[in-house]
């Protein structure tokens, strides 16, 4: 290959952009929605009381969206790996021993009813 090669510049530079690299399709907006609801679920995940903390929780989620973004192929994967991973955050989030929602009877034998 031609160390000085260069990509032919057409009449319409975007076209190849669009066609050929699906990242360019995808709105900055869409990208910050994204990242806010891994932060929601983050902060069900890990609860923070200080203004730190949840600056941290909001980096973490920005760097876990542009992640999963830069290793998908598609747009569909992209949307699909990040769904996979709410739902997932999601029922850990209900599992967690804190949210746990414990039926009175649950674990007392003597109050049961026979």
């Amino acid at each position: 290959m031609d160390a000085n090669w260069q990509p032919v510049q057409g009449s319409n530079p975007g076209a190849a952009v669009a066609v050929g690299d699906w990242r360019a399709q995808v709105h900055p907006e869409t990208r910050s929605r994204i990242a806010g609801r891994i932060l929601e679920a983050l902060k069900k995940l890990i609860p923070v009381s200080e203004p730190f903390g949840l600056y941290e929780l909001q980096k973490i989620a920005v760097r876990f969206e542009h992640k999963i973004y830069a290793a998908a192929i598609n747009q569909s994967d992209y949307l699909r790996k990040i769904s996979l991973k709410l739902l997932s955050m999601e029922t850990k989030a209900q599992q967690a021993p804190g949210n746990a929602q414990l039926n009175p009877n649950q674990n007392n034998p003597q109050l049961r009813m026979t």
